[in-house]
């Protein structure tokens, strides 16, 4: 339950050139972003060995800009686009793992040049947790992105236990991951 708080302690962020997030605690720049999961803030934790990178990247819906490096697991960050034909097709594996509510998850809208198509897509295909964007490629040498979609697992220490490079083909195979990599049985 710890590591969920921690999570829940996650936070994604602002940006105020571009349109994604919400400055200052003004409204949502994006239509629709305010119907996403927020984001909420993050303790600041040293970052670790083999863990996700020292970046903080904006929130795709409301809430403060998140550091990658404290964020704990276990924990599915999903790398998607709005613009990504494999992304749509594992959509649902990830919004079901979701709503089981067994384990946190973050999304990362990656090279999406579209943001309110991007929030359109989250919404449409019922990505319940939060987003954070992406648009200049940098989780890429950490995690090591050829293009999406990703899915990386992070273990309760923070450190990536596997990255999944392409589409997740089946809800079976995904939740057979989050056990084998996280120790979260569905």
């Amino acid at each position: 339950m710890a590591v969920v708080v921690g999570l829940t302690a996650a936070g994604c962020g602002e940006e105020s050139a571009g349109g994604v997030g919400t400055p200052s605690g003004s409204a949502s720049v994006v239509p629709g972003a305010e119907r996403l999961a927020a984001c909420p803030a993050t303790v600041s934790k040293p970052p670790v060995s083999n863990g996700l990178p020292e970046l903080s990247l904006p929130c795709l819906g409301n809430g403060p800009d998140v550091r990658l490096a404290d964020l704990r697991g276990p924990l599915v960050i999903n790398v998607w686009a709005q613009w990504c034909g494999p992304c749509r097709e594992e959509a649902p594996y990830l919004a079901a793992l979701a709503k089981s509510g067994k384990v946190p998850m973050l999304g990362i809208d990656y090279d999406d040049p579209r943001p309110e198509l991007a929030v359109k897509f989250a919404g449409a295909e019922g990505l319940t947790y939060a987003h954070v964007v992406d648009r200049d490629k940098a989780v890429q040498r950490s995690l090591k992105v050829g293009g999406p979609p990703l899915t990386a697992f992070v273990d309760a220490n923070g450190t990536v236990a596997y990255v999944h490079h392409g589409v997740l083909t089946s809800q079976q195979q995904l939740n057979q991951l989050v056990k084998d990599k996280l120790g979260v049985t569905l």
